[in-house]
C-alpha cells in the first residue's frame, strides 16, 4: 500500500464533518470537482468505499469511513495542539508533561504522585487526563500523552507498544463516618455483614479481588452504590451513605480530609499501581518523577 496522503485525508476529514462536497468545496476554497477526485484518490490508496451517496447530494459514511474518520480526527487534533503549542511566545511557553490517569486509580494518590512533577529544577506544564485505562493507552501510542497511571498492568489484548513499570502497592483499609459507625456494633469484620457499602466499579481493578475476600470470609455487605471515581466515592462515605474501602497508604490522608474513621485493614487484598510508556527504560524526567515520588512518598511506608 502507497503511503497515506495527508491532502488527500484532510479533505476526507472536511467532507465527513460538513456532509457534502459542496460545503466542503467552499470551506477548503476547491471546487467539488476536485474534492471528488481527491477522494477517490484515496479510496483507491485504501482499498475501501468511505461514503454512500445517499438522496439529493447527501453523503454517509460507510463502516470503514467511520473508522478512518476516527483516526483522522485524532490525526488532526494532534496537529492543532502542535500550532497552539508553536503559537505560544517562546519565552512564556512550558514543555507539556501529559499524563493519563485511568478511571481506577484513587485520586488523591495520583495527585501525590504527580505534584512533585511541578517542583522539578526543569519546568514543564502538567496536563491530566482521565478516563477509561483503553482510551487512555490508545493516546499513548500516538505519543499524546507520555505516560498513563494505571491500577492494572496494560490489557495483553490491545495492540499497543508499551511497557508497565510496577510503581508500588498498598494493603486496604476499611472507613466509615462517625454517625454510620454508632450503628454498627459488631467488631470488624463481622460489622460489614450487611452494613451499607460502597463499591468501586467495575472498572477497578481491586473490585474482583474484594468481591473475593467478601466471600472468603463469608461476609455479605448490603451494596447502596458502586462508584468508578474514587473521589466521589469518598464524598459519598464522608456522608455516611456506606462504609468504603481505600488503599492504606492514603488512609490517614482520607481520614483527616474527610473526617472519617478507620474501622479495619486487611493485607490479602492489595491496590498496585502502575507506570504504562512506550519506553522500555526510563528517560523522560517528568515520568522518573513521578515514578520516585510513587515509591518514596506513595508507597515509601511499610504497608
Amino acid at each position: 500500500m502507497a503511503r497515506l496522503n495527508y491532502k488527500h485525508l484532510r479533505y476526507f476529514w472536511m467532507v465527513a464533518k460538513t456532509g457534502s462536497l459542496a460545503c466542503a468545496a467552499e470551506h477548503l476554497h476547491r471546487t467539488p470537482q476536485s474534492i471528488s477526485g481527491q477522494l477517490q484518490e484515496l479510496e483507491a490508496n485504501l482499498d475501501a468505499e468511505l461514503f454512500r451517496r445517499r438522496m439529493g447530494h447527501k453523503l454517509e459514511l460507510t463502516d470503514v469511513g467511520r473508522y478512518v474518520l476516527a483516526y483522522a480526527d485524532r490525526i488532526f487534533a494532534l496537529g492543532d495542539e502542535l500550532l497552539d503549542e508553536l503559537g505560544e511566545q517562546p519565552a512564556k511557553r512550558l514543555p507539556a508533561f501529559r499524563v493519563g490517569v485511568a478511571e481506577g486509580v484513587p485520586k488523591s494518590m495520583a495527585y501525590h504522585m504527580i505534584e512533585p512533577a511541578l517542583r522539578m529544577e526543569e519546568a514543564v506544564r502538567v496536563v491530566c487526563r482521565e478516563g477509561p485505562l483503553a482510551s487512555l493507552l490508545a493516546d499513548l501510542a500516538v505519543h499524546r500523552l507520555d505516560m498513563v497511571i494505571a491500577d492494572r498492568p496494560m490489557p495483553h489484548h490491545l495492540n499497543v507498544r508499551g511497557f508497565n513499570h510496577f510503581l508500588g502497592e498498598s494493603s486496604l483499609t476499611f472507613l466509615g463516618a462517625p454517625q454510620l459507625l454508632t450503628t454498627l456494633t459488631k467488631k470488624f469484620p463481622a460489622l460489614l455483614n450487611q452494613a451499607p457499602f460502597l463499591l468501586p466499579g467495575e472498572d477497578v481493578a481491586i473490585r474482583t479481588r474484594l468481591l473475593q475476600w467478601f466471600d472468603e470470609h463469608k461476609i455479605r455487605p448490603r451494596i447502596v452504590g458502586e462508584f468508578d471515581d474514587s473521589a466521589l466515592l469518598n464524598s459519598f462515605g464522608q456522608t455516611g451513605t456506606g462504609l468504603f474501602v481505600a488503599p492504606t497508604a492514603t488512609a490517614a490522608y482520607l481520614c483527616e480530609q474527610y473526617h472519617v474513621r478507620v474501622i479495619g485493614s486487611t493485607n490479602e487484598v492489595k491496590e498496585q499501581l502502575y507506570a504504562i510508556t512506550t519506553e522500555r527504560q526510563l528517560q523522560h524526567t517528568a515520568v522518573l518523577a513521578v515514578c520516585k515520588a510513587a515509591k518514596e512518598k506513595v508507597f515509601g511506608s511499610p504497608t
